[in-house]
């Protein structure tokens, strides 16, 4: 809702009180009224008086004779309420506080609000302004228009006043947005043409400033000499499936909100096409009947009367003629024929050649009573039948010995001794032609066709072959309406007239500069072949800090903000453009930071310890950025683009111990020990101890392990306990969290084709000086054994203590009789009988999040909720925009099925071929690579 729109709302509102706002001026001390405490509060903060009161004269009010205050609220969060000296403040009006208050530094803020001239010139600022952006300190200023004027997000009691930008010819591609911002359309651009400044950025394009002013401030029927409004009733004729179809004008207006984009044509088609209810934007513009729709068309797309297709085509390219050629005497100045008679179009188009003997003029005759739309086309060359131009409002065609009406690139017509066309152009220009030629018409276009098809995408470097070449780089590609074939989209290295700034037939595809964009078949494309000996490759780290990643930013978050778990988890971060966004090899650091903590907080205090004196120089740049930047920004947004992870690898890589992480695929536990260890030096998760020895501190366990060939489908509960016991060890305190490895050998080898990752795993009989349960009577044990861990005879596949009874009991055995027990250890004022009445208290782990990895790439799992089904699945490299050049999108999607391959039992698992697991569960169950555990009670100590 833009400023205007929101002041008239304030004025309807007849039992609201006027607001006043003041500006702080100088550093002064205030009082919260809520809190009751002294503060200091800088120059430049936006305040607004406090009507709680209910009398604006009642909350100034004096301590002295000399000083009086002002009851007021700070309009930045937390919206303080507070007493501040009125001569530490000025009244300000409420258009000057909404453009401030989009300011965020208030020293910039106070510096601004003396600038009179600048504010009064950014009131004037509004849909449509052309306007220069300031996108970096010290560049140039970048041209653009504004499409948006308001707030970007609706704040109580007064929000800052915003400005979208669509960025300009040198600014195409330079900004950071489509006109959505989080998630709401605010205007319309192509990717990356868009940008979201407070008024400070812009300076306002005077209309001589630049020679194509007039062209912006006019209507854009103006230059359409079929762009005047239309009587209703009319009968017109429009070009929809490869027909001509006719109907009936029911209205003809500009549109709510785009009166910039000209008029707009509703018609009753004859055939009952359409889907318009006479509606927009909430306004009832025509009255059509409930059960009956119609189709709205720009109106330079309908004809008046009902023509052949033939003679359809032959108008509709003389009308686009004609509109380029009223913009170029725009241009210069003149006015285009003004002499004519309305039954005559008279113009000229020059050519040039650097032979000036093969200059030349084509003059067409337009007569409207012609009934045959051939013979009213007569070219003044004898011997020279020249067909008209293509039907794109933007777009003539590009050259002349194409027999297609337009200036070429640099190039001429050629004529033979007899007067006859010379050399034409090869198909690629020719193909944008899209003519209906007459049968009588004897044109042949001789081209050459493509020897190979390469590999193009957006962003190639490419050539056309024309004489001589054109140069330039693919902005789009695709397939336009009405065109069967595969087209590119290309901003050339120079102007040639002819071209556009990105449209094709009335729709744009991309922004360049004017006179830049020409769209040809892809198959005519050809790798620039001044750089086949000079591959390009660009700088990856360097790139991702740049404004080719605008369109892609995430939001800083400082407040801290816990997971958001069930269905407000889901609203946030599920769907495309989720997650953590992938970026050069980053795949596995963005999959271990969304396990860590998109849903969990069990390692949240990783993000608050203070910076104590042996902390390593920048501890705090490293912690600030992962809460603010990454963790909240995820748990708030759903979202974290990849130049903040970028900034984190680049942290990484200062670290003496590590290199590559910038660039090369590395292992999670690398990132887990350089992060942890060497930077936050984290207190480590796990302390274990080895037979007695002393304990061991680290901060992953790594499961080690000789090959059950008599296990199909292991639990994460066995392969645990079984690396337990081979190596003999203990842990010496209950873990908070648990990352567990699994076993297999690089990134290829598994040990085991499928792991069952236990939801819940219990660690009570892996802890040291923890009280056990005897395996036998339920006791309180005193004694283990780690020989009888594989006897099959008592509760196979558990570790087995017993009680002193039991024990005793159960090595009478002869195949026991060797074995060497080993005492349990416990508190010492422990005894036997306090256990004896009641269960030993288990100690049991959650499982929250599942890490895999399938042909190097790190893909994550993560559970949002308690229920067996709350699974999410995380891919920071799911979708892609663009080729080598363009961007990962990432992408979280729920999957319930995985619940119910959870369910099953092991046995059954083994016996299901992989391939027919369906949905995501097989990447589960057969690629896990570390799966996660959290404590729900140790973690709130720890």
């Amino acid at each position: 809702m833009s400023s205007t729109l929101r002041s008239n709302e304030k004025s309807n509102v007849s039992l609201r009180e006027e607001h006043k706002y003041y500006l702080v001026v100088q550093d002064c001390s205030i009082n919260d009224r809520v809190t009751q405490k002294s503060a200091k509060l800088p120059k430049g903060r936006i305040l607004m008086l406090n009507n709680e009161r209910g009398h604006h004269m009642s909350n100034i009010y004096g301590t002295s004779k000399s000083k009086r205050f002002v009851s007021v609220q700070c309009l930045e969060q937390p919206y303080p309420i507070m007493s501040v000296e009125e001569k530490d403040i000025q009244e300000i009006d409420e258009n000057i506080a909404e453009l401030l208050l989009a300011i965020p530094n208030p020293d910039e803020r106070y510096m601004l609000s003396k600038d009179k001239a600048k504010l009064q010139k950014a009131l004037w600022i509004d849909c449509g302004t052309k306007v220069k952006v300031q996108l970096r300190t010290g560049e140039e200023k970048t041209p653009g228009i504004v499409r948006f004027k308001g707030p970007l997000l609706q704040s109580n009691p007064l929000s800052g006043l915003c400005f979208g930008v669509e960025l300009l010819d040198e600014g195409w591609g330079r900004g950071y947005t489509d006109g959505c911002y989080q998630g709401k359309h605010l205007f319309n651009c192509d990717e990356d043409c868009g940008i979201f400044v407070a008024f400070d950025k812009l300076e306002i394009v005077e209309e001589d400033d630049e020679e194509d002013g007039v062209l912006e401030s006019n209507n854009a029927d103006i230059l359409d000499f079929n762009g005047k409004p239309i009587e209703v009733n009319s009968r017109v004729s429009t070009y929809i499936r490869n027909k001509i179809e006719f109907g009936t004008v029911v209205f003809c207006g500009l549109l709510p909100g785009k009166e910039t984009h000209g008029y707009f044509v509703g018609v009753d088609m004859d055939n009952q096409l359409g889907d318009w209810d006479g509606i927009y934007d909430g306004k009832v513009l025509c009255n059509v009947p409930p059960d009956e729709r119609i189709l709205l068309l720009k109106i330079k797309d309908v004809m008046l009367g009902t023509l052949s297709t033939h003679f359809f085509w032959k108008i509709k390219s003389i009308f686009a003629s004609l509109e380029y050629f009223l913009k170029c005497a725009l241009f210069s100045g003149k006015s285009p024929g003004h002499n004519r008679s309305r039954s005559e179009f008279h113009f000229t188009f020059h050519t040039t050649s650097n032979d000036p003997q093969t200059k030349s003029k084509s003059t067409w005759y337009i007569d409207e009573g012609s009934e045959d739309s051939a013979k009213s086309l007569t070219d003044t060359h004898s011997k020279f039948s020249q067909s008209p131009p293509t039907r794109s409002s933007l777009q003539p065609s590009l050259s002349n010995e194409n027999r297609c009406h337009s200036l070429p690139f640099s190039l001429t017509k050629k004529f033979g001794p007899d007067g006859s066309i010379g050399q034409g152009l090869s198909s690629s220009v020719q193909s944008m032609m899209d003519l209906n030629i007459g049968e009588n018409q004897d044109i042949e276009v001789t081209g050459t066709p493509a020897k190979e098809q390469h590999s193009l995408e957006v962003g190639s470097l490419v050539e056309v072959n024309e004489n001589p070449p054109l140069y330039g780089v693919i902005r789009w590609i695709g397939h336009p309406l009405g065109v069967n074939e595969q087209l590119a989209g290309l901003e050339l290295e120079e102007e040639s007239v002819g071209c556009t700034d990105g449209t094709f037939k009335g729709l744009r595809y991309f922004t360049c500069a004017s006179k830049k964009a020409l769209f040809v078949k892809l198959k005519s494309c050809r790798p620039d072949s001044r750089f086949t000996s000079l591959p390009h490759h660009p700088n990856q780290i360097e790139r991702c800090n740049s404004i080719a990643f605008g369109g892609y930013l995430s939001e800083t978050v400082k407040e801290n903000t816990p997971p958001k778990m069930e269905k407000e988890g889901l609203a946030i971060m599920v769907g495309k453009k989720r997650g953590i966004q992938g970026h050069y090899n980053s795949c596995y650091l963005d999959s271990t930071l969304f396990c860590m903590f998109s849903f969990s907080s069990v390692l949240d205090t990783v993000l608050l310890r203070p910076k104590e004196k042996d902390d390593v120089e920048f501890y705090k740049d490293t912690q600030d950025l992962l809460r603010t930047e990454i963790v909240n920004p995820l748990r708030n947004h759903g979202y974290v683009c990849a130049t903040k992870i970028m900034k984190l690898r680049r942290i990484l890589e200062k670290v003496e111990a590590a290199s590559g992480f910038t660039s090369e695929e590395k292992d999670p536990e690398e990132f887990l020990n350089i992060l942890f260890h060497h930077i936050l030096k984290v207190e480590p998760l796990l302390k274990i101890r080895s037979a007695g020895q002393k304990v061991q501190d680290c901060y992953f366990y790594q499961i080690f392990m000789d090959k059950n060939e008599n296990v199909g489908v292991p639990t994460m509960q066995q392969l645990l306990e079984w690396s337990f016991i081979s190596s003999d060890l203990k842990f010496a305190e209950a873990p908070s969290c648990l990352i567990v490895q699994m076993p297999r050998f690089g990134k290829e080898f598994k040990m085991f084709d499928k792991i069952f990752p236990s939801l819940e795993l219990d660690i009570t009989d892996l802890l040291e000086d923890t009280p056990r349960e005897c395996r036998i009577c339920g006791g309180l044990a005193f004694v283990e054994c780690r020989e009888c861990y594989d006897d099959t005879d008592i509760t196979a596949g558990k570790i087995k203590q017993f009680c002193k009874a039991c024990n005793t009991q159960v090595h009478l055995h002869h195949k026991r009789q060797g074995h060497k027990q080993r005492k349990v250890c416990l508190p010492e004022q422990m005894a036997d009988y306090a256990w004896r009445q009641c269960c030993v208290p288990r100690q049991k782990m959650k499982l929250f999040a599942v890490l895999c990895i399938e042909t190097s790439h790190y893909v994550a799992f993560v559970k949002y909720g308690p229920d067996d089904s709350a699974w999410l699945f995380f891919d920071s490299m799911a979708d892609r925009d663009g080729g080598q050049n363009g961007f990962n999108i990432p992408q979280v999607s729920q999957c319930p099925e995985i619940g119910k391959y959870l369910k099953m039992s092991p046995e059954d698992l083994h016996e299901l071929d992989p391939k027919s697991i369906h949905g995501f569960a097989r990447r589960l169950l057969c690629d896990a690579y570390m799966c996660m555990y959290q404590s729900p009670t140790m973690s709130l100590y720890k």
